[in-house]
């Protein structure tokens, strides 16, 4: 399985969209291969099932988001100004990409516990970085020192959710990377305050 092959990224691309116009359980392996323009046994040359297509998809677009975040992230030394490179990331990604926004909003929230768990797991070194911004701000002292990062870390990631959730569920009616400065603004206020 080489997913280093353009059928592979064809068929993740496809998926994406067909997703997100279907919904997972709407969207058989037939209708993603159909507009990956392959044959239906093609898909199963790279993927075991519908399943192993969704996490895939997460997984690569998440590899690439989070090798970018890193990068645009080293260039900061600030905590905070690495933390606000994070915001608009997160709302620029999602908000160049409707379909994947759809995707990562809606269709990965699926109920079943094994695919749940396959998603934490692609989820955790987008996880790990937002840890080591808080840890950063800390020794900095620019954040406070007795902050709990993990409840941080769901703070900071959960506000990012909803407000890309809502943001897809309103259909785009207003500009999502706009709201990355007072995003980030609230977010630094509650680590900063005592």
């Amino acid at each position: 399985m080489n997913n280093q092959k353009p059928k592979y990224h064809q068929i993740i691309e496809a998926a994406v969209k067909v997703i997100a116009e279907n919904g997972y359980h709407g969207s058989q392996v037939s209708k993603i291969a159909k507009e990956a323009n392959v044959a239906d046994g093609t898909i199963y040359l790279y993927f075991k099932n519908k399943e192993h297509i969704l996490v895939s998809l997460f997984e690569v677009k998440m590899g690439e988001f989070i090798d970018q975040i890193a990068k645009a992230i080293e260039e900061n030394d600030s905590a905070s100004n690495q933390l606000y490179t994070l915001i608009k990331m997160h709302f620029t990604q999602l908000s160049s990409d409707y379909y994947l926004a759809i995707v990562t909003q809606l269709e990965l929230r699926q109920s079943n516990i094994s695919l749940r768990l396959q998603i934490n797991q692609v989820l955790k070194p987008y996880l790990t970085v937002i840890d080591g911004i808080i840890q950063k701000g800390m020794e900095q002292q620019h954040f406070r020192e007795d902050l709990n990062i993990p409840l941080v870390r769901q703070m900071i990631f959960g506000t990012l959710d909803e407000i890309v959730t809502n943001w897809v569920m309103k259909e785009q009616k207003y500009h999502l990377v706009d709201m990355a400065p007072e995003i980030h603004r609230m977010l630094v206020s509650a680590l900063t305050s005592k």
